[in-house]
């Protein structure tokens, strides 16, 4: 099953919620990716919406931000 317009709209969405978010901490990337224990590369992708993170990753990405997981996904919905 392959990724739908839909699902390619949230995975944009998402990303740009976990870039504005790691912005507000003032975090770079790579900083993000090492509190996450992440490849900076993986981060990259998130935020641009090619990679889809799991429940694991949001997680750490959200625990690394200081904010809760469910943060992230409503900024990915709004």
């Amino acid at each position: 099953m392959g990724r739908t317009p839909d699902d390619a709209r949230y995975l944009v969405a998402l990303g740009a919620a976990v870039r504005a978010a790691r912005e507000r901490k003032g975090l770079s990337q790579e900083a993000l990716g090492f509190e996450a224990d992440l490849d900076r590369t993986y981060v990259s992708g998130i935020e641009r919406g090619v990679r889809n993170p799991t429940a694991t990753s949001i997680r750490r990405i959200a625990k690394a931000l200081g904010v809760a997981p469910s943060r992230l996904m409503r900024g990915a919905e709004s």
